[in-house]
């Protein structure tokens, strides 16, 4: 198993040096890629918005000891001692600061999906010319097609390695994207039944206030007959 993958990488460090300069900028963009792809991937798994099912967090808004996590944490900003405006704008705020880090690195992973292959063409371009020069200059025998074949290696290894990278960053970002739209449709909802839930409180208290005073307004009325 050791030589296997011994064999592997002599392989792989071979077909590198013959990629030419192209493979430096391809590697930086295939680590920026997925670097960034990870790193979303992992914020988007801290917000467990998909583990707790919507039964449990509805009923963790009318019974704020049993709230965990970070969907308990936001209801217990949203909602604890907040009136409607309050917690409209708290969503507001949230899907803000929320989405402007997700939506950079998602732009990011975008550009550098459509730069990979670029790239590979550049370095299948740079590879022709290294062939052409060596076809208008050489002088024939075995330097001049070592430097023919130098120059065919060059353009076929960029454009397949920016393809390699292209294609699996293209479909990571397509399900970060995708988790991403999941996660900001959960945000907005969850903002509806909490604005909800808050009119419904506003209006009992209205309803209290509005009875207590009615009946204020009878106790009143009565001491004043007797009296």
């Amino acid at each position: 198993m050791f030589d296997w993958f011994s064999m592997l990488w002599e392989r792989a460090i071979d077909i590198w040096l013959k990629g030419g300069p192209a493979m430096i900028a391809i590697a930086i963009i295939a680590l920026i890629m997925f670097g960034m792809g990870v790193h979303v991937m992992l914020c988007l798994r801290e917000k467990r918005f998909m583990s707790v099912p919507e039964k449990v967090w509805r009923r963790w808004i009318d019974h704020p000891k049993e709230r965990r996590g970070p969907i308990g944490r936001l209801l217990d900003i949203g909602t604890n001692g907040k009136s409607l405006e309050d917690a409209t704008h708290f969503f507001e705020e949230l899907r803000t600061t929320e989405a402007a880090p997700f939506e950079r690195d998602l732009r990011v992973m975008k550009v550098c999906v459509s730069a990979a292959p670029l790239v590979g063409l550049l370095g299948t371009v740079t590879g022709m010319l290294t062939t052409f020069g060596a076809i208008a200059n050489g002088s024939g025998g075995d330097q001049t097609l070592g430097m023919i074949a130098s120059g065919i290696s060059e353009a076929l290894v960029t454009t397949m390695t920016g393809l390699v990278i292209a294609l699996p960053g293209l479909f990571f970002q397509y399900q970060l994207a995708r988790r991403y739209e999941m996660y900001r449709s959960f945000l907005a909802h969850l903002e509806t039944v909490c604005t909800q839930v808050l009119y419904r409180d506003q209006r009992e208290a209205r309803a209290r206030a509005a009875r207590d005073a009615a009946a204020t307004r009878v106790v009143e009325a009565l001491r004043a007959a007797v009296s």
